[in-house]
């Protein structure tokens, strides 16, 4: 837990210390949802669990790290959508970290969306709900089960929504995937992982993210999973090793890349490392499950 808290102190740096000094990080602070291709929310009312919610959503541009959400209540997907002519059918969508506290939207979101897109996948960005943030500076009492609950509950809900509606999306049943950056892989992990195997998205990446609370059971026969971090990121390495040792253990296969450098929360940035490769990885790996391959749009789940 201590280094997650020096992953929040970072975040913390980052937007000046707090929501009162997030202005100072580079843009003013904005309630506005982020201008999208799509936007729709997640659930048809009050998202479960949050009726009693009282903070207010903040939305922020032209931080050090883009775009970034703050005390999330109303989760949303954003579709980013290839033209039907080179859809491959296959969706994935995107769970960008923070913590469960604050969302890197655009560069553990948008910008993974659009390139994504650019390969023919239909990629959908989850604005999942966060921990609220009441204090200034490094919290003390985060537990990561509890804070991201409801980012979890709101994975497994995008999945169930995007099947729901593929038709309209050009989107195989089937072929409906996620991908988690950080914290974000801790709620994608929990869509992987939920106990209704047939809600459990079809492929799933954690890239630098994993449960980071107590290990959850982990079932055997999971689908495809795929992993990224680099060696030199000690904020989550640790736990990045302990869950694949778990997921070996359950008789799953992971196809795991290890970096040797690139630090923390790499996503799509070009630092002159070899994580600046995952992505190219990625897309190789879902080329290899025939994810790449445009697929029957009527094949049912």
């Amino acid at each position: 837990m201590r280094r997650l808290r020096a992953a929040w102190l970072a975040i913390t740096v980052v937007l000046g210390g707090g929501i009162a000094g997030v202005a100072a990080a580079g843009g003013a602070a904005h309630t506005s949802a982020v201008p999208a291709s799509e936007t729709l929310r997640l659930w048809p009312g009050i998202a479960p669990g949050s009726e009693h919610w009282t903070q207010k959503e903040v939305i922020v541009r032209n931080t050090p790290v883009g775009t970034v959400a703050i005390n999330v209540v109303t989760p949303t997907l954003t579709a980013y959508l290839p033209p039907p002519s080179r859809a491959s059918g296959t969706a994935v969508i995107i769970a960008p970290g923070g913590y469960c506290v604050a969302l890197a939207l655009s560069a553990e979101g948008s910008d993974v969306a659009r390139w994504l897109q650019s390969k023919g996948i239909a990629a959908f960005v989850l604005k999942y709900r966060t921990r609220e943030k009441r204090q200034q500076g490094v919290p003390t009492d985060i537990d990561m089960d509890a804070a991201c609950r409801y980012g979890i509950a709101d994975a497994i809900e995008a999945v169930k929504r995007v099947r729901r509606e593929a038709a309209k999306w050009h989107v195989a049943r089937h072929r409906v995937g996620i991908i988690g950056f950080s914290a974000g892989g801790m709620v994608a992990s929990g869509a992987l992982l939920q106990a209704d195997a047939g809600a459990r998205p079809d492929f799933a990446a954690l890239i630098y993210g994993a449960p980071f609370g107590a290990m959850p059971a982990i079932p055997a026969d999971l689908p495809p999973i795929f992993m990224a971090w680099a060696q030199d990121d000690a904020l989550v390495r640790d736990q990045l090793q302990r869950f694949r040792h778990a997921l070996l253990v359950a008789g799953n296969r992971p196809e795991t890349h290890i970096y040797r450098s690139g630090g923390h929360g790499f996503a799509m940035k070009h630092q002159g490392t070899t994580s600046d490769h995952w992505a190219e990885a990625y897309l190789a790996w879902l080329a290899a499950q025939g994810l790449l391959r445009p697929g029957a749009l009527s094949a049912a789940h």
